[in-house]
């Protein structure tokens, strides 16, 4: 191992002294942003202006600077601490009716300006091959805007000694209550991004994201065989502050609830003893039950089965990688009656929900974030659109849905957070528990897997309770369940209230190609679903 490799990844618990030295670094280089607002206003000038005078209709410039921080430890030592920075440059410009993208880590007023013309000659050339011109929904400039995060304490100045110390205190917590094996992280983002473009936009966002996370495994000596549980956390677009434990009660007496902040010590001790526990639960019996879906777990059924299936390039047929296109075609849309779901089914996209991971100031179009339904009563009602999709459905706007991972790579149509809005009537986990005969109670994030429609799918999780007559009477292990996305939507019976709502949600939602990134929340309150197949899934050897 060389200096340069032991000083980015280090295993630190033999080095204790390094900590807060290390940390005091990392805190500087955060504050340390080697470009003014001003230097940034005059590169983005630069850009701008080289662009137009070679023939561009429309120039937008984004300079961004990614800080990410990401610890690991296992047990009673430190794994891992990583510290990256990526500072650079993308311009993209239309020019005769085409895109042309180009970046560059060289800031200088040259530099951007000859990266600038590049994209522009690179339009031209895309160009010729293109058959119908791009159409840009319009977008009033802004001038000069600012949009922060709202956090309380920023996760790249909480000295490092404090964070593995938290992250130690779990691992010992989750060995104290009978796990083998414990592996936890906490992974940070800080994404500082200046937007400008020819429409008159010059807009400044500093975003931080968060994500504490953990895996407990326990061995079963007799048999050889092991049990997990994951964290229930959800990554979150708060400071460090999230982790500032303030747990607000307890799931149906089973798992404790979290909402604006995480107690992962907490969770790691009772993880512990519920992957203890798996080895002793019943194997499922295959067949139809009631599900009552935490919304721990039912975020990522929505991600895959509405979040995906209502991004617009999908249903278009132009992305179709990572289980691409849509089953909600453009006719049902234009039908207006087709039933996505139940009349108690409502699915609105938001990108400026406190907390969740989509939300920001302005998408990487500089389009004001905003929030819009894509299912109202059970009806398909719209889409995800950027820019240039808008005019497709005959639309005049935007819905603020643009995102590039890195200043390096070129914007496209990304997932805003989708959510399941909370039920109108008053009704909490336990009362809905009692009204369900034969059923299950799923928490947590499993396997799954959805073709390539975003119709057909089959859902894991972590933990699973067998309901019988309206009770919980012990834990259940092997299963999964099958539907498909208008079967399953479709037999949502009830939803609780907004006291439950929960945001659940991934810090790597993959698309695109070459493949990008992003962060997006899907919140929820416990919903019920009416007689859903279940499959068991234990190996038989």
């Amino acid at each position: 191992m060389n200096r340069r490799h032991f000083i980015q990844r280090t295993g630190l618990a033999t080095s204790a002294l390094l900590l807060p030295s290390w940390s005091r670094a990392a805190a500087d280089l955060a504050r340390r942003d080697p470009l003014p607002g001003s230097l940034k206003k005059r590169l983005a000038d630069a850009a701008l202006n080289a662009a137009t005078a070679r023939g561009a209709s429309y120039v937008d410039v984004r300079i961004g600077r990614y800080l990410n921080q990401s610890v690991a430890t296992r047990e009673d030592r430190v794994q891992d601490v990583t510290n990256t920075e990526s500072y650079g440059a993308g311009i993209r410009v239309i020019a005769n009716g085409a895109w042309g993208f180009m970046a560059t880590d060289q800031l200088t007023v040259d530099t951007i300006a000859r990266a600038a013309e590049e994209a522009v000659a690179i339009a031209k050339a895309n160009a010729v091959l293109q058959t119908e011109p791009v159409i840009l929904a319009p977008q009033k400039g802004l001038g000069e805007v600012t949009w922060r995060t709202p956090i309380r304490r920023n996760p790249v100045e909480v000295p490092l000694a404090e964070k593995v110390e938290l992250l130690l205190a779990a691992n010992a917590a989750a060995l104290k209550h009978g796990a083998d094996f414990v592996n936890s992280q906490l992974f940070q983002v800080n994404e500082q991004k200046y937007f400008a473009s020819t429409d008159g936009s010059y807009i400044d966002q500093d975003i931080h994201r968060i994500w504490p996370t953990f895996t407990v495994t326990a061995v079963d000596r007799q048999s050889g065989r092991f049990q997990t549980r994951n964290a229930l956390s959800a990554p979150s677009g708060r400071g460090y502050d999230y982790l500032d434990a303030d747990p607000q009660g307890k799931r149906a007496g089973v798992t404790p609830r979290y909402f604006d902040s995480y107690d992962i010590i907490e969770d790691a001790a009772i993880a512990a003893q519920q992957a203890r526990a798996k080895h002793s639960a019943k194997s499922v019996t295959a067949g139809r039950y009631d599900l009552v879906l935490d919304p721990s777990h039912l975020f990522l059924t929505i991600h895959e089965s509405v979040g995906h299936a209502t991004e617009l390039d999908r249903v278009l047929g132009y992305e179709a990688n990572f289980a691409g296109t849509s089953f909600a075609t453009l006719d049902k849309w234009e039908s207006k009656s087709f039933a996505y779901g139940n009349k108690l089914v409502n699915f609105v996209a938001d990108r400026t929900q406190p907390g969740s991971l989509g939300a920001v100031g302005y998408d990487d179009e500089g389009v004001p974030a905003k929030e819009w339904m894509l299912v109202r009563d059970g009806i398909l009602v719209d889409y995800q659109k950027t820019r240039d999709q808008a005019h497709i459905l005959g639309q005049k706007e935007s819905d603020g849905c643009s995102y590039a991972q890195s200043w390096a790579d070129v914007q496209f149509q990304r997932m805003p957070n989708v959510s399941l809005q909370a039920g109108q009537t008053l009704l909490a986990v336990p009362d809905m528990i009692r009204n369900v005969e034969k059923g299950i109670y799923i928490l947590g994030r499993g396997s799954y897997s959805i073709d390539q429609q975003r119709y057909n799918f089959q859902f894991g999780g972590q933990l699973f309770y067998e309901i019988r007559n309206g009770e919980i009477v012990g834990m259940l292990r092997d299963l999964a369940y099958q539907s498909n996305t208008q079967e399953f939507w479709n037999s949502c019976s009830a939803i609780c209230d907004q006291s439950d709502y929960q945001l659940g949600g991934t810090f790597a939602d993959g698309k695109g190609q070459p493949s990008q990134a992003s962060a997006v929340s899907h919140g929820s309150a416990t919903t019920r679903f009416d007689k859903v197949n279940v499959i068991n899934t234990a190996r038989r050897i």
